[in-house]
């Protein structure tokens, strides 16, 4: 299938599975897309896509990006995971360490250039695993954020050069924990403790009563994405 066909396929099952079932969504996508992949980041919506992914199709790789600054809930959240389906994560590292980064930028980079962070510790892993194959589909949902307003429930990401399935884009946060109590799913604990959107450690704070949900990432600064959605 060269790029046109794939485009046109792409915009085509985009209006058709737009009422679909995520779960209808997923099936589609795997079988289409043999070669795919999910990005979890144990978040509410992506611990809701594992639980679905691993009904649909158990052997799809699913990966996350260790950026060695997540929560130390965010690592139990793997490891109960990882008890409760037998999956495998992939993990996908930086290149360079801590240590390292801190000697070649600078102590806490986070603070000082946090876009020049992210883009060492997740945006170029992500491109390096995502090379790998010819779609990916993420836990983004549209009322996220206005960056995210748009998205399709299937299209064609050209940062990265491959298909891109949002299954739940259409979701609330309501849908996403109605299916958490329904189906008994593990949930990163930090979600009870007012951080609806999880991150780096160091980039990540509570978000207070009447906050955007997403508030509390990359607080007193302008960035509102990492740099993994356009």
């Amino acid at each position: 299938m060269n790029l046109l066909e794939k485009e046109n396929l792409i915009v085509t099952k985009a209006e058709e599975l737009e009422s679909a079932t995520p779960q209808a969504i997923i099936k589609w996508a795997v079988e289409t897309f043999p070669n795919i992949t999910f990005a979890c980041s144990f978040g509410a919506e992506d611990v809701v896509l594992v639980d679905m992914l691993q009904k649909v199709s158990p052997s799809t790789d699913v990966f996350y990006l260790d950026t060695d600054f997540h929560f130390k809930e965010t690592y139990e959240t793997r490891d109960a995971m990882v008890s409760k389906y037998g999956l495998e994560f992939v993990r996908v590292s930086p290149t360079i360490t801590p240590e390292e980064q801190a000697l070649r930028h600078g102590e806490e980079l986070w603070k000082t250039d946090p876009n020049a962070c992210c883009n060492i510790r997740k945006v170029e892993p992500l491109t390096r695993i995502l090379s790998q194959y010819e779609a990916w589909i993420t836990g983004i949902r549209r009322d996220q954020a206005p960056t995210r307003a748009n998205a399709k429930k299937i299209e064609y990401d050209a940062k990265f050069g491959l298909v891109k399935f949002n299954p739940i884009a259409d979701w609330t946060s309501e849908d996403v924990w109605n299916y958490i109590r329904e189906h008994e799913v593990i949930y990163n604990p930090l979600h009870d403790r007012n951080y609806p959107s999880i991150g780096c450690e160091y980039c990540t704070r509570q978000v207070m009563p009447g906050e955007d949900p997403r508030a509390g990432r990359w607080a007193g600064s302008e960035k509102t994405e990492c740099g993994l959605h356009k």
